[in-house]
C-alpha cells in the first residue's frame, strides 16, 4: 500500500492517496475516505466485492463521492451503476483525445479496428452486449453463474500448454471443471499461467488436481507432445493423465460446448473474467483477435471430457 502526502487543500490539514487493488478487497477494510477514484473497473479481479467494501469506507466530509473511468464492458456492476439515478455517465471516444496520441496511432488502430465490436468497446465506449457469428455473450454465462459447488462426483483439470515461456508466449491455460450429481457440469477454477516454465506449470496443475481432489488430469499434446506427460510424471507419476489430440479447428471444438451453455447444462462458480472474454470474443479463425484462447482451449476440453465423451454409453442414475 503506498501512501502519498499530497499538502493542504482548504480547511483540510493534509489530503492523501492511498493505492489499493481490487486483488485483495479486504485490504480496503478498516479504511476511511472522503472520495475515491476507481480505474479500469471492468478489469479488476473481484469487482463486486471490491466495490462493496469501498462503499463502506466513503464516510468522511459532507458530501463522499467516487469516479469510475473504465473501457466500458458488459459487466453487471458497470450495468448497475450506469442505471443508478445518482450516476452522471460521460462517454468519450479515443479520437476525442487525438492531440495527446502518438502520431499514426488513431489512424492505425481505426483502420485496423474501425467498425468492429472490438473497436466500438475500446474506440468508442460502447458497451458490447452480442456479437453476431459469435459462440457465447456475457449475458448468456451471466446466466450460468452460481455461488455454491454442489456434490460433485467428477473433477477433471485441463491443461493446454504452451511451447515456449518467454514473454510473448501463449499462456498455459489451465482450467478445472466437475459434473454434478444433478448432470451439469460446474467451471470451478481457472488458474492459467503467463510465461510459465514447464516445470511450473506442471506443479500448479498437480497441486491444483490434489486441491480439488480432481479424477484426472486432460492435456492437449499438439505441441507439446510426449513432454507434457513427462513434466507432470515428473512432479508426480501417480497422477492420472489423459493425452487429448486436438484433429480440430479451435472453433469447431467449442462449438459443441457453448451449446451446453444454451441448454443451460453449464454453470460457474463465481466469476472467470479473463475466460469469459475469451469465450465471447472467439472468432471463426479461432482466435481472440489473432491472439490464442489458452483458456478457453483448457475449458473446452474439460466440459468435453465431463460432459460430450461417451455419450452413447447408456447410464442407470438413481433419482
Amino acid at each position: 500500500m503506498k501512501l502519498q502526502k499530497f499538502g493542504h487543500v482548504g480547511l483540510l490539514e493534509s489530503v492523501y492517496l492511498v493505492l489499493f487493488s481490487s486483488a485483495d478487497p479486504e485490504g480496503i477494510r478498516g479504511n476511511q475516505f472522503g472520495a475515491a477514484w476507481c480505474d479500469e473497473v471492468c478489469k479488476w479481479k473481484y469487482p463486486e466485492t471490491t466495490w462493496d467494501m469501498l462503499q463502506f469506507a466513503l464516510r468522511l466530509g459532507s458530501q463522499p463521492r467516487q469516479v469510475v473511468t473504465t473501457t466500458p464492458k458488459p459487466m453487471k456492476l458497470l450495468k448497475a451503476l450506469l442505471e443508478d439515478a445518482d450516476t452522471i455517465t460521460v462517454r468519450s471516444a479515443t479520437k476525442e483525445n487525438a492531440e495527446n496520441l502518438a502520431t499514426g496511432f488513431l489512424d492505425y488502430v481505426t483502420g485496423l479496428y474501425g467498425n468492429t465490436a472490438l473497436g466500438r468497446q475500446e474506440l468508442d465506449g460502447e458497451i458490447i452486449e452480442n456479437t453476431v457469428g459469435r459462440l457465447w455473450t456475457h449475458k448468456l454465462i451471466e446466466k450460468t453463474r452460481v455461488g455454491k459447488v454442489p456434490t460433485l462426483n467428477r473433477v477433471v483439470i485441463a491443461l493446454d500448454p504452451p511451447t515456449t515461456s518467454n514473454a510473448k508466449s501463449d499462456s498455459c491455460g489451465i482450467v478445472a471443471a466437475g459434473r454434478g450429481e444433478n448432470g451439469n457440469a460446474y467451471v470451478l477454477a481457472d488458474r492459467t499461467l503467463k510465461s510459465a516454465t514447464p516445470n511450473t506449470w506442471a506443479n500448479k496443475v498437480v497441486g491444483l488436481y490434489y486441491d480439488l481432489g480432481a479424477d484426472l488430469i486432460i492435456a492437449e499434446t499438439n505441441q507439446g507432445g510426449e513432454m507434457v506427460r513427462q513434466m507432470l510424471d515428473s512432479v508426480d507419476p501417480m497422477v492420472p493423465v489423459k493425452s487429448a489430440h486436438a484433429s480440430r479447428g479451435k472453433w469447431l471444438r467449442a462449438e459443441p460446448v457453448s451449446m451446453l451453455y444454451e441448454r443451460g447444462l453449464v454453470c460457474h462458480i463465481g466469476r472467470f473474467d479473463a475466460l469469459e472474454d475469451q469465450m465471447c470474443e472467439i472468432g471463426p479463425d479461432g482466435t481472440v483477435n489473432g491472439a490464442s484462447p489458452d483458456r478457453l482451449d483448457a475449458l473446452v476440453w474439460a466440459l468435453t471430457e465431463l460432459m460430450l465423451e461417451n455419450q452413447s454409453v447408456p447410464r442407470v442414475r438413481s433419482v
